[in-house]
């Protein structure tokens, strides 16, 4: 099974870690935080970080040849628990049909302003 790193501009990045790792016919996304790659500005609300992370989630897919409608697992990790709700709601605007598989943990170590981080696990269509 071939690796194959996937890299794009138009999420944000680290030399600590891929945006993503194509294995085979399987796409695994990076926590993606609620960061503008364009400008670096940080959503405020937990609605707004969700959606940025999603969105920035997207853009690592498409860089490896697939889209939301290909995830199968969403991993959600939250500063604050408090913040489900509101999470909840954006993330219902993007799944809001047959919505994959989904798991919600507390993020551990405090990121100052990181309200949300969002792992995704696609698969490649044939």
């Amino acid at each position: 099974m071939s690796r194959h790193i996937v890299v794009t501009p138009d999420a944000p990045a680290s030399p600590m870690f891929s945006q993503g790792v194509r294995a085979g016919s399987a796409v695994y996304v990076s926590g993606m935080v609620g960061v503008d790659s364009k400008t670096g500005a940080l959503a405020e609300s937990i609605e707004d970080q969700t959606r940025q992370a999603l969105r920035n989630c997207e853009a690592v897919l498409r860089a490896a040849g697939c889209t939301l409608d290909d995830v199968a697992l969403v991993t959600v990790l939250l500063a604050q628990p408090d913040d489900f709700a509101g999470m909840n709601t954006a993330y219902a605007e993007v799944f809001a049909e047959d919505p994959p598989a989904r798991a919600v943990a507390r993020l551990g170590p405090e990121l100052p302003g990181i309200r949300v981080s969002i792992m995704v696990t696609a698969h490649i269509p044939d």
